[in-house]
């Protein structure tokens, strides 16, 4: 019978003392005269004031992704010490990216070229033409490189979250990216987010469309009233099919566009700081295997993956503070047992409540129910069936998961 693997192998470690990710502690560092040992990630050092490496101490520094003004800056790295690993040329995406991507980076070129021209679409297109799920070699290596660089980021940005709130706070929010928006099931998983973001829970989604965004927009929303969450489902139900992409992602930056200037009513607490994000749409972590869905363009921080496998279980070892499942169909299936199997092996720790919104659903069309209680209840932790919640209710659901 599987065990749970050892305490340190499954907990982030803090490694941020030796990453540099931006110009100015790069700058710092050069004025002490060594970078000596340290992980230079994704930086410009091609870009005036250009940086003179010369002098520097740099044995066993590691540079991934920075560019540089000429080839022989990195040659004379190398043999000074240093490992460099290049950004590939021809990449639309960066091989070693420094941060989580925003909304705003997603969407870049949207003003320009519609959905054809944004940022996010020019990517799946180009991972489309270079083989897909499964890359050629050279794309490969620049995939994986960009999808540790995610890891990287996401867990420096979770980092004060949890230093903060603990593991306990950060809630996954499943279910069907066909929803519309406007439907019942959409205002019901907003409202959701809403609630859980105003109640210091980190809403987690796998950052697609239906259930995921208004989950997402919910917490986008989470210092205005309610009545103005309501406007904006409304005012985004004029698109509500994610197939029509232009319009669906038209409406999404007009609503974004009118909360930009932040609320008119006082936030519900103020966050700590380097959470303000939380606060303000939470965490998506999408996937561009499913890049022909719009992207979900409402999370605080967009931690987009090129592998999906990956992506699934970051999404289920974060959501420590227990997991709603709305109605969905095979890939939200595929989450509850997958996420049903560190539950019952205790593979990241402890888990939170397991609730599943829409009894009938759970009960009659698909009855997992009748799965889970009894695997739970054969947990070698003990009966853990009692995580394990049915309500048609949202905010019984926030009961449950702020208890």
């Amino acid at each position: 019978m599987p065990t749970p693997p050892p305490a340190d192998v499954i907990e982030p470690h803090d490694t941020s003392i030796d990453e540099i990710e931006t110009r100015t502690e790069f700058d710092r560092r050069l004025a002490e005269g060594s970078l000596a040992g340290l992980t230079v990630q994704g930086l410009r050092l091609d870009l005036d004031p250009v940086p003179d490496l010369r002098g520097v101490e740099v044995a066993g520094a590691l540079f991934v992704g920075c560019r540089f003004a000429d080839r022989e800056v990195g040659a004379d790295l190398v043999r000074r010490g240093a490992n460099v690993v290049p950004p590939f040329s021809g990449l639309p995406y960066p091989t070693q990216p420094a941060h989580l991507y925003t909304a705003d980076d997603l969407a870049a070129g949207f003003a320009e070229g519609g959905f054809e021209g944004m940022y996010d679409t020019r990517v799946y297109a180009h991972f489309r033409a270079h083989g897909g799920a499964l890359p050629d070699v050279r794309e490969a290596l620049g995939q994986r490189l960009h999808d540790h660089g995610v890891d990287n980021a996401l867990a420096d940005a979770t980092r004060a979250w949890l230093a903060v709130h603990g593991p306990q706070s950060v809630v996954g929010v499943m279910g069907g990216h066909a929803v519309p928006r406007g439907s019942a099931a959409y205002r019901m998983a907003a409202v959701l987010g809403w609630e859980l973001a105003r109640a210091d829970r980190l809403v987690v989604t796998g950052g697609g469309p239906g259930v995921m965004e208004a989950a997402n927009l919910g917490a986008f929303l989470a210092a205005w009233p309610a009545e103005e969450l309501t406007a904006a489902i409304d005012l985004l139900a004029t698109a509500p099919d994610f197939t029509d992409h232009d319009r669906y992602t038209d409406a999404a930056l007009r609503v974004r566009a009118r909360y930009a200037a932040g609320p008119a009513l006082p936030t519900p607490r103020p966050a700590a700081a380097g959470t303000e994000w939380a606060r303000s749409g939470g965490l998506a972590i999408p996937t561009w295997l499913y890049g022909h869905e719009p992207a979900n363009l409402f999370a605080g921080r967009i931690a987009k993956y090129f592998s999906n496998a990956i992506r699934e279980d970051t999404i289920l070892r974060l959501a420590r503070g227990g997991i709603v499942f709305a109605p969905g169909r095979a890939g939200t299936v595929q989450e509850v047992f997958q996420a049903a199997t560190k539950t019952y092996y205790g593979t990241d720790g402890a888990s939170g409540a397991y609730v599943f919104l829409d009894r009938t659903y759970w009960t009659t069309e698909l009855p997992v129910e009748s799965l889970l209680r009894p695997l739970f209840a054969a947990s070698p932790f003990g009966d853990l069936s009692r995580t394990v919640h049915l309500t048609d209710d949202v905010r019984e659901a926030v009961r449950v998961l702020t208890a």
